[in-house]
């Protein structure tokens, strides 16, 4: 039986951010479950760059189905979490049950993929004190004023958590996260 990761986001994430990980760890082998603040269509954003803009632009994206509800997860059952970004982590980090499940994977000190945005998220249950991350740069004073070492990097590694920027980095971000996976919890 594969291994199970689980993949938290909502509505307004960055489709590239949702999508590649999903699909790249379904072609490793493992069963991966979207999860969300309810079970429906969640509709995605697709971030991206114009000339004389002070920040991205955003657009509508794709939609794809949640698996679970966030008060539907049993985080036990997965060997891992992915969290992207866009703006779906602003919201979310408010969520209750989502920061029950965050702090159950940092708790059983199992890995964990951020991007982007995402870092709201683990910030948000107290998880960043103490570590070196890397997210969307924007978000250097966030990171630093959740106890973290913000480097700007491609990717950054700390234990069982794997952080990058932002989707131009997903081959870094999977390519570590994929090593972390392997050396905790082989896809079985």
């Amino acid at each position: 039986m594969a291994a199970k990761i689980l993949l938290v986001t909502g509505d307004a994430a960055e489709s590239l951010e949702v999508l590649y990980p999903l699909q790249r760890l379904r072609e490793e082998g493992y069963e991966v479950h979207v999860a969300a603040p309810a079970r429906k269509t969640l509709r995605f954003v697709v971030h991206d760059f114009e000339e004389g803009f002070d920040t991205y632009t955003e657009k509508p994206g794709y939609t794809w189905p949640a698996d679970l509800a966030f008060s539907e997860v049993e985080p036990g059952q997965y060997a891992g979490l992915v969290i992207p970004g866009g703006r779906a982590p602003e919201y979310l980090r408010n969520d209750p049950e989502l920061r029950k499940i965050l702090k159950s994977f940092f708790d059983a000190d199992k890995p964990v993929a951020q991007i982007c945005h995402g870092p709201l998220l683990t910030a948000a249950v107290g998880a960043l004190t103490g570590r070196r991350v890397t997210a969307y740069p924007a978000l250097e004073l966030d990171m630093q004023a959740a106890g973290a070492t913000f480097q700007d990097a491609e990717v950054v590694v700390d234990g069982a958590l794997v952080s990058s920027r932002a989707w131009p980095d997903h081959p870094a971000w999977l390519r570590e996260f994929l090593a972390v996976l392997r050396s905790k919890a082989p896809q079985g």
